[in-house]
């Protein structure tokens, strides 16, 4: 499915409206912008439906097996992100494309996403910071229309070779879009990859948490249009 975003306000050129001088606004992509249930649909039902016909078992068993697989290395581990790798682990000779394109009838923005961006758009520069690698990344930025809306879209894993654990991520995301961590914001619905290691640099970070206000000591939003209140 297709979500049309109308055409672009013109960005007013060298005017920042935020009284901190934030200049640039980063979002994690999956979760947070976008609907999580379309890698969910890839991961837990694309690739153990694939694994049950080619080893003639059902797909509850395979569910569990290629589970088990996946917790064995975890998301701190680069390899959990690489799509190829797991088709090739489990020996499935599904194209990575053509898994993708199977369920992008699951891709759909986030409540909010669009009228957020469109409200910051203009106001800063806005940026795609994911772990996701660049194949989904782009699958979900073509099927909800947003792409022209960044200047910078950034797959951790893909581009970087590392993930948002690392604070050298975020040091080199500031560098390549040329400011500093005090001029930038992020925002995404992991603890730790988009909240802790972000603020440790001095980037002002937001954790989205629909269930809770006030996780420990983190900057929290219960939802995107919250961060039109905070900024």
């Amino acid at each position: 499915m297709f979500f049309e975003v109308q055409a672009l306000p013109e960005k007013p050129a060298g005017i920042w409206y935020n009284s901190a001088m934030k200049k640039v606004i980063s979002f994690d992509l999956d979760g947070t912008l976008v609907d999580a249930r379309y890698g969910d649909m890839v991961w837990n039902h694309g690739i153990p439906d694939e694994y049950a016909k080619a080893y003639g078992m059902t797909f509850d068993d395979a569910l569990k097996l290629i589970r088990a697989q996946y917790e064995s290395v975890g998301d701190g581990d680069i390899l959990w992100y690489e799509i190829e790798h797991w088709l090739k682990r489990f020996s499935l000779e599904i194209e990575a494309n053509e898994l993708l394109d199977r369920y992008a009838s699951y891709i759909r923005l986030m409540p909010d996403a669009a009228e957020v961006l469109r409200e910051l758009y203009g106001r800063y520069t806005l940026v795609i910071a994911s772990n996701a690698a660049r194949i989904f990344v782009e699958k979900e930025l073509a099927h909800t229309g947003v792409a022209g809306l960044f200047t910078h879209i950034v797959s951790a894993t893909t581009d970087y070779g590392m993930i948002k654990k690392e604070e050298g991520f975020f040091r080199r995301l500031c560098a390549d879009i040329g400011v500093t961590s005090g001029e930038m914001v992020h925002v995404g619905d992991h603890p730790v990859f988009d909240h802790d290691v972000p603020s440790e640099l001095g980037i002002e970070s937001y954790h989205i948490n629909g269930h809770d206000a006030d996780v420990e000591e983190r900057r929290t939003i219960s939802g995107l249009k919250d961060l039109l209140e905070v900024l």
